[in-house]
């Protein structure tokens, strides 16, 4: 508690920090807000972490250099603990994703000196997913993407016993980094505050994995602090590892005495040390009595041992070894006395009511045909009819008016029908997990959507592959993208869909019985669902499937937002747009630290939401209580998709994100061509916003653009856009200026982001050029809402300004 007190989380101990609180737009993003003291350092470690900086670990407050007293000095592994300790469950498993993303290891084993207890992080490591290449696909292109704590692994693990003359972090950082980029994996001595003494994480195991190192992906363990004192986390180690490397200075006769009552499983290798420069490397032989045999008779420097490790392990991975799976491990966690933290009702419970709904998926077409009907064609012809009212696309020789008559007519008879979908058995076993207990709806979430997402991985990852090949080498065979298109939303099964179907049921909710059990159970889900808009889920705002907004549904639970603010839910807007498949939702996450879908089997279709509150210390100044965050399908080129009227969804989604914003960033390709076609839809989605009265300003943000272009960006960007909206002034008849449709400024609009990897994925870690040119976008969007003149909207006025644009569209 003193430590937790010296860093500002003493409150939350019992009540928990969330993510909601971590994500929520405060001073800190208007203006650079110095780390003054320790309570500021857990602020600018989830600050960093939000962009995925990899410094994020080297914290420290502005006294630090001059003052002598280190009494209030914190090592980031106590900060790191203190925050995992005082986390809810929701901000755990978002700490680490991003932890993973940065490349920093993860607490497997979490101590808790308050109450002497030890517990396993599974449900926290549930989220990462990593693409990695198995041994038996080496001379493959091909690689397998996979929840990580699901694949099966040898584990190595590193212990020490007593102290030792060397970094042992440091050495496993060399051992684990490749020939080409060197990565602190593991936090050590010397590093920023490293030599600060622990007082809370002494027990911590932490783990991350090494998949491109070895001939064979591998999980890599590390126990802070000495072997000696924490004798169950070692027992577990030694029973679960493949190899377990013991380091020390001197031997100890009465360490490896008691090594011997132990179960080990594992291969057990001592490391002695001279003054951390020379080493031996001996194999333990268990038995009635241990034996070491040196490895080499030799001492080895450290080069010299990190190569003799590297054919140790190497060896051992050779003779294919146990493997397991982290999820695999916590039952011998159990049986030694640590802890699960998915073992928590709350979890388990929310887990079996997701299991009652997924053991139905079969089929995802037919499951969605089946159990949420009220979405798929007659929804789709439902969205058809209402645009053709409008547009009149084949209205051929006809009467505009007799068509349209004919038009409402068939309209009529489809909501007719809509109205006789009755709620399915898992639509009813969706609403009950949504309603059983507040504490259990965000793990019932989670659990139906990494569920949902493994059984869709594999099939989805082909067919996305398939599509981004072809829109490379064939972008004119429209007839093919269209039915690999076709197949991608047959088989696209996720939470969303259930959330669609709620909407639709929604609607049919006065012709059933005022008092029945199934309206007022549907009556009570717009409630449900703006508590997940707090708990950090986004909502859907176009249905990128049919190509329409469900407005009955999004009005009554925006409307359901607005009250529970107690009216106070004045909006700004900041949206994104760019080409298909191109990494925007990232970008956006990066930015914002929020949870748009992203992976290699999941593109975005239509339109969805994020919202973040903003702190009230800065309401007034940036006029606003809610920051809403859009992220758009991808644009296509304008010959792309021309077989049915499928191409207009995502200029209309343009259109629409672009009337409702405050702020737009365009994120703009290298390829000449694609990147003028790109511009030329941006930008006729800009003036079409001009007829109603919306003039965003816009960023122009270059992804990843080559080092010898980067100094003429801005200028060639400048005129490119100058070029298209005079070739639009003639053809379209629209205004002849840029400044007609939008506010630009080259000076402050115009970003060029580096690459977002520092080296090759899926070990590089995030680099620290592109974390920085996020976050100083950020800062620039935030003081662009800051000086926006245009009068702030509050809910339900974006609600019907969304339905007026909509229809205007």
């Amino acid at each position: 508690m003193e430590v937790l007190s010296k860093i500002g989380l003493e409150d939350y101990y019992d009540t928990k920090l969330t993510l909601g609180s971590v994500l929520e737009i405060n001073q800190n993003d208007i203006s650079e807000k110095k780390t003054e003291s320790p309570k500021s350092l857990q602020e600018a470690f989830l600050k960093r972490l939000k962009t995925l900086n990899k410094d994020a670990r080297s914290v420290k407050y502005l006294s630090w250099d001059v003052n002598e007293d280190r009494s209030d000095a914190i090592n980031p592994l106590d900060l790191i603990t203190a925050l995992f300790l005082c986390a809810d469950a929701i901000l755990q498993q978002d700490i680490v994703l991003k932890m993973s993303l940065c490349q920093f290891a993860i607490p497997l084993l979490l101590p808790n000196s308050e109450t002497r207890e030890t517990t396993m992080t599974l449900w926290s490591m549930r989220e990462i997913v990593r693409s990695f290449r198995p041994s038996q696909q080496a001379f493959s292109r091909s690689s397998s993407e996979e929840r990580l704590v699901l694949a099966d692994f040898p584990l190595v693990s590193f212990v020490r016993i007593g102290k030792i003359s060397f970094s042992k972090s440091q050495l496993l950082n060399k051992l684990l980094s490749n020939t080409q980029h060197y990565h602190d994996t593991f936090y050590h001595y010397n590093m920023e505050c490293g030599d600060v003494p622990r007082r809370i994480s002494s027990g911590l195991v932490e783990i991350s994995w090494s998949v491109d190192r070895f001939t064979e992906p591998l999980t890599v363990a590390n126990l802070r602090g000495d072997a000696k004192a924490f004798d169950k986390q070692f027992s577990f180690l030694c029973q679960t590892s493949a190899a377990v490397y013991i380091f020390s200075d001197e031997p100890d006769a009465e360490f490896f005495k008691n090594l011997q009552g132990k179960d080990v499983r594992a291969k057990v290798f001592w490391i002695s040390g001279t003054q951390g420069k020379h080493f031996i490397l001996k194999m333990m032989t268990m038995g009635p009595s241990i034996k070491a045999s040196n490895v080499s008779q030799k001492k080895k420097t450290v080069e010299e041992l990190l190569k003799k490790l590297q054919e140790s392990i190497g060896k051992m991975l050779e003779i294919c070894p146990n493997k397991s799976s982290v999820k695999s491990l916590a039952d011998r966690a159990r049986s030694c006395g640590i802890l699960v933290d998915e073992d928590s009702e709350e979890c388990q419970s929310a887990r079996k009511n997701v299991n009652k709904i997924t053991k139905c998926i079969t089929d995802s077409s037919k499951f969605k045909e089946e159990q949420l009907p009220s979405q798929g064609q007659i929804w789709k012809a439902l969205s058809w009819l209402e645009t053709e009212d409008w547009r009149l696309r084949q209205a051929g020789n006809q009467n505009p008016e007799d068509y349209r008559k004919s038009l409402k007519m068939k309209e009529t008879e489809v909501r007719k029908k809509l109205q006789r979908f009755e709620m399915t058995a898992n639509m009813l076993r969706f609403l009950h997990g949504m309603v059983t207990s507040e504490a259990q709806r965000y793990y019932f979430l989670r659990w139906l959507e990494m569920e949902l997402d493994d059984r869709s991985r594999h099939q989805l990852s082909a067919l996305q592959d398939r599509y981004k090949d072809l829109s490379q080498k064939s972008p004119q065979d429209a007839e093919e993208k269209l039915g690999i298109g076709k197949q991608i939303s047959a088989c696209y099964l996720r939470v969303e869909h259930f959330f669609r179907e709620c909407g639709q049921q929604f609607q049919r909710v006065n012709s059933l019985p005022e008092y029945s059990k199934q309206r007022i159970t549907i009556e009570s889900i717009p409630a449900l669902c703006t508590q997940m808009l707090l708990d950090g889920f986004p909502l859907e705002l176009v249905d990128g499937d049919a190509a329409n907004i469900p407005m009955a549904w999004n009005t009554v639970v925006l409307t359901e937002l607005h009250y529970i603010m107690h009216s106070n839910s004045k909006v700004k807007v900041i949206t994104i747009m760019r080409e298909e498949n191109a990494g925007k939702s990232t970008l956006l996450n990066t930015v914002f630290g929020v949870r748009f879908a992203v992976g290699k089997a999941t593109c975005t279709r239509g339109a969805f939401m994020h919202f973040l509150s903003v702190d009230k210390d800065v309401r007034e100044e940036l006029s606003c209580d809610w920051h809403i965050t859009i992220d758009t399908e991808g644009l296509k080129p304008h010959q792309i998709d021309q077989v049915d009227h499928s191409h207009e969804r995502d200029k209309d989604v343009a259109s629409l994100v672009a009337a409702l914003s405050d702020v737009t960033i365009v994120c703009v390709s290298e390829e000449t061509e694609k990147e003028k076609e790109i511009l030329e839809e941006v930008l006729h989605a800009f003036t079409r916003v001009k007829h109603v009265s919306r003039k965003p300003k816009c960023h122009f943000v270059h992804v990843a653009t080559p080092a010898a272009k980067r100094e003429h960006v801005g200028e060639e960007m400048v005129e490119q856009l100058a070029e298209l909206i005079q070739k639009n002034a003639k053809t379209r008849k629209t205004p002849g200026k840029l400044s007609d449709i939008m506010e630009f400024d080259p000076n402050t609009c115009n970003w060029d982001i580096p690459p977002m990897w520092h080296g090759s994925p899926p070990m590089a870690p995030v680099s620290v050029d592109y974390s920085e040119a996020v976050q100083a976008l950020k800062k620039q969007q935030m003081r662009d809402l800051k000086n926006c003149k245009r009068t702030t909207e509050d809910l339900t006025h974006f609600i019907r300004r969304v339905e007026s644009s909509w229809k205007a569209l």
